[in-house]
């Protein structure tokens, strides 16, 4: 019955992570002993003090429709946070807050792009970047990165893919899936290359930026020149645990948020109340309140580093951020593991959820084919096992 369905849907790639994620479950509720390195999400609890300024939200009645753009309260603290941490001087009317950075991501995309217009996405990126470009009507243009170069773009590759339908830029950093982090110095000279070129803009996607094992971090948006060229999305899903509370938010141009308030006004309007005034806690919070949780991650990440080098012909970079590797796999392509013949990542990735009970996610769906990605998101004793039965199921 699809043909009774619009192009537009049918034209739309499933969630490949989400996907994996379901079919994880699925097997789990079946009684398959599924280990699931697939899902991005934080194995911790949101912290106390944030639960508490939920409830103290849910006492006062904040039980009716919420501002389109957000509450004033919270995107004063937005405003002061952003000042905080990467020195950028954003005004109430620079921010707007969605439900998830998800959909500030689909609302820039539904303001900015015109049919026909190109966003450069390095690659690896985000698995929604894509088809959010795509069903906006542009056109994405990868640009490949590989294990070796830390898979971080190079200003010369930039340089090279851009053209005069060129519009956006679109990147994460630290990198979902390659926990990549850009710095300052790679950061001005990629902006170096944008600012010979007259309105094109960048999407800085800072999601994971507390989730950070470099000791730095460095928004584009404080380059010089830079400011009025970027847009800057953040949340609370990854650092404060909170995925579910559903909060996301924007710092840009001022007539780019009114564009994504009045988007937003006619597709889903405010976000929700009570976790918008719990987010008001979380982002006025002193970031060394997070130090438990991105200490236990680079604790993860360094295990599974030394868990990777024991497996046989994958290779990995250092991922400076985030919570997860990406090595890539491209070793076993053509070879045949117990009588399955593995022609790329997709092949690998269901080989290791039937053969070894472990869920990842194919590169392929991150712009990188050559590679998997896995979460360390869970318990050490379950990632020690986790690698144990995948390095068992590739000898």
């Amino acid at each position: 019955m699809d043909h009774l369905l619009s192009e537009r849907i049918n034209n739309l790639t499933t969630s490949q992570t989400l996907a994996m994620a379901a079919l994880a479950r699925e097997l789990k509720a079946q009684g398959k002993d599924i280990i699931s390195l697939s899902l991005g999400e934080p194995d911790f609890n949101t912290p106390d003090f944030i639960k508490e300024a939920a409830k103290k939200a849910i006492d006062e009645n904040y039980s009716t429709y919420s501002p389109v753009d957000g509450y004033v309260e919270l995107k004063n603290a937005i405003c002061k946070k952003f000042k905080r941490d990467n020195n950028l001087d954003y005004k109430p009317s620079n921010i707007v807050v969605s439900t998830g950075a998800k959909q500030a991501l689909y609302n820039i995309a539904q303001c900015m792009i015109n049919e026909g217009d190109e966003v450069i996405l390095p690659a690896p990126y985000w698995v929604s970047y894509y088809e959010i470009i795509k069903l906006s009507g542009g056109v994405p243009v990868e640009v490949p990165t590989t294990v070796e170069n830390d898979f971080k773009i190079t200003p010369e590759q930039l340089a090279k893919a851009i053209t005069p339908k060129t519009k956006m830029i679109w990147y994460s950093s630290p990198c979902n899936p390659s926990g990549s982090v850009f710095n300052r110095e790679e950061l001005t000279k990629l902006s170096e290359v944008i600012l010979k070129h007259d309105n094109i803009f960048v999407v800085s996607d800072e999601i994971y930026e507390h989730i950070n094992f470099s000791g730095t971090f460095c928004s584009i948006a404080s380059i010089p020149g830079m400011f009025d060229r970027t847009i800057t999305v953040n949340g609370v899903a990854k650092a404060f645990a909170m995925t579910g509370w559903r909060i996301g938010y924007m710092g840009a141009p001022e007539y780019i948020a009114k564009a994504c308030t009045k988007m937003q006004g006619q597709v889903t309007s405010g976000a929700n109340s009570i976790a918008q005034r719990a987010t008001i806690a979380a982002v006025e919070a002193d970031p060394k309140v997070l130090n438990y949780m991105v200490e236990a991650f680079h604790k993860r990440r360094d295990l599974v580093i030394g868990l990777v080098k024991e497996i046989p012909n994958w290779k990995i970079n250092i991922p400076e951020g985030a919570f997860y590797v990406f090595p890539d796999v491209s070793y076993y392509f053509g070879k045949t593991l117990k009588s399955t013949l593995i022609k790329d990542a997709t092949d690998l990735s269901m080989y290791l959820l039937a053969e070894a009970n472990v869920a990842t996610v194919t590169g392929e769906a991150f712009g990188n084919p050559d590679c998997l990605r896995l979460s360390y998101a869970t318990s050490e004793e379950l990632l020690i096992e986790a690698f144990k039965r995948i390095k068992e199921a590739l000898v």
